[in-house]
């Protein structure tokens, strides 16, 4: 099942999605893979620290960030990634790595890679290890409100 918080949110918006179940898989790759989703389609979440505040970076499963390209959009003096102690516990209902691209639920920025942007529908890990939402991009966009530009090495 979701993340019970992530479901709420977007029920209680009376948000269209789907859930999509896969087997357990712990990186963006295997995920694709897994769910037989380009990484190019699948969304992923990694967290990371602009002048030591925690903030959610979304960009395709198969793409890196580039921290510079990052930390320039972003307006940040220093850019590193968050470790797993420092966010842990700021996302209780989610298994460890599988944070959903929400960070208004989480009180964080999110900076969303362009390329998401440019695609019809948005789909990103649930919570879980085995389960993934998929809904309109106009509809994650205009919950989330994520900050779109590019950072992103393919």
């Amino acid at each position: 099942m979701p993340s019970q918080k992530l479901k709420n949110y977007l029920d209680d918006n009376g948000t269209m999605y789907i859930t999509l179940k896969h087997s357990p898989a712990y990186t963006a790759q295997q995920i694709a893979a897994a769910s037989h989703i380009s990484g190019k389609e699948l969304a992923k979440t990694v967290i990371v620290k602009l002048d030591g505040h925690i903030a959610m970076a979304v960009l395709p499963a198969s793409s890196q960030i580039n921290m510079k390209l990052l930390k320039n959009a972003a307006g940040a003096e220093r850019i590193e990634l968050a470790i797993e102690q420092e966010f842990v516990n700021l996302f209780p209902e989610c298994e460890v790595g599988a944070m959903p691209p929400f960070g208004n639920l989480y009180k964080m920025a999110v900076y969303l890679a362009s390329s998401l942007a440019e695609d019809t529908e948005i789909t990103f890990n649930a919570g879980t290890h085995s389960e993934l939402i998929k809904m309109l991009y106009k509809d994650y966009e205009k919950l989330v409100n994520p900050v779109v530009v590019e950072f992103t090495i393919r």
